[in-house]
């Protein structure tokens, strides 16, 4: 179930993302015929290689619980409890890098990102003016 659990969303992440990209140079060939299919598909694996490297990162880092589940086996008393501790908060880790792993290899979410942080410091900034105005 541990491996099923951990080797399913890579899969689906990786086939997701190439699935992805080679349509996008398909529709690209049909419309720009002076540039050839390897060509671009060459172009938009670059453009997109984070959709590729976030998957294999993600896998990464969830391979210590995974170990740790095989290694540990099951819990004969309480003085190995600890090993699950490790695992359970270790199992934590990629979700808490996600930003880290998507959000700032990518430019386009990066600029998003910006333009949210820049909206939100506004929005800050009028409400406390008008906070200081009402006292």
């Amino acid at each position: 179930m541990h491996s099923f659990h951990f080797i399913t969303p890579f899969i689906i992440n990786l086939v997701s993302s190439i699935i992805l990209i080679t349509r996008k140079s398909h529709q690209e060939s049909n419309l720009q015929t002076d540039r050839t299919y390897y060509q671009l598909l060459r172009q938009q694996l670059h453009e997109h290689k984070n959709l590729l490297i976030a998957p294999v990162v993600l896998v990464i880092l969830a391979l210590p619980r995974l170990i740790i589940s095989y290694v540990s086996k099951c819990m004969k008393s309480s003085n190995n409890s600890w090993i699950y501790l490790i695992g359970y908060f270790i199992s934590f880790i990629p979700s808490m890098l996600i930003f880290f792993i998507y959000v700032l290899p990518s430019t386009l979410y990066k600029q998003e990102f910006h333009k949210t942080i820049a909206r939100y410091r506004t929005k800050i900034q009028r409400s406390q003016r008008v906070f200081h105005l009402s006292i």
